[in-house]
């Protein structure tokens, strides 16, 4: 379903129009243009509310939007999912404001994966045994899952000032491409959201490098941002 008939994207004129699309549908998600160096306080706490109320955000994760929502809150999960059409069985990671936050969602880390924190914050994705009070939904039933602490200042502000894992899924439909600019935001998602923190065209490139971490040989899901190279000449030198 398209909004308005005769919408085209337009560079130049895209925020105001993100936003007319935005209170001509049936949604009312609130757009929040933010800073993405120095974001401030009254918006990121904005932003923390919505999650805090079961809502479910667009926002800047590294150089691509993500769907942001309380990682503990079921509903919330399951409206990402629902948004992006997304398998149960597909896990969903999330995202921490440091390392002191590692227990809250992950069961142990491994001596041996220990190194290869200092590769955070930044594009790697690790993925640990999860505790049992983590959401089966995030976990897509396998009993892990996938964390990372962020780089872009929007998103580490936002997941530190809500003071819990924040979801980090990507901000399109499953099978679909991931959007560096909200020109490139699907409607479907749009129209279902609470609100979009809206950082201008982010750098795009490669998602995150994904690590499993639960295996000895550590292996290597999926190579993005972080270079196998890389991994290897930490796990090299200890």
């Amino acid at each position: 379903m398209r909004w308005l008939p005769n919408w085209k994207p337009s560079k130049k004129k895209w925020p105001s129009t993100l936003r007319k699309r935005l209170q001509n549908s049936r949604n009312t998600a609130k757009v929040i243009h933010i800073d993405p160096q120095h974001p401030r306080a009254d918006d990121i706490q904005a932003a923390a509310d919505t999650l805090g109320q079961a809502g479910v955000l667009v926002f800047p994760t590294s150089g691509l939007y993500g769907l942001g929502a309380d990682a503990f809150c079921g509903q919330a999960v399951r409206r990402v999912f629902a948004i992006k059409r997304r398998q149960a069985h597909q896990p969903v990671l999330v995202l921490l404001s440091g390392l002191h936050d590692m227990k809250k969602i992950v069961h142990t880390v491994p001596d041996y994966a220990q190194p290869l924190l200092r590769l955070w914050p930044g594009g790697i994705t690790f993925i640990f045994k999860a505790c049992g009070s983590v959401p089966v939904e995030l976990t897509g039933g396998t009993g892990k899952i996938g964390v990372r602490i962020p780089v872009h200042p929007v998103a580490r502000a936002l997941v530190a000032r809500f003071g819990s894992p924040v979801t980090a899924t990507s901000a399109n439909l499953s099978g679909s491409p991931a959007v560096a600019s909200l020109t490139d935001l699907d409607p479907e998602i749009g129209r279902q959201v609470d609100m979009v923190l809206d950082a201008g065209p982010l750098a795009g490139g490669s998602g995150s490098t994904i690590l499993d971490v639960t295996c000895r040989p550590v292996r290597v899901i999926r190579e993005g941002r972080v270079s196998r190279e890389a991994i290897d000449t930490v796990i090299k030198n200890g």
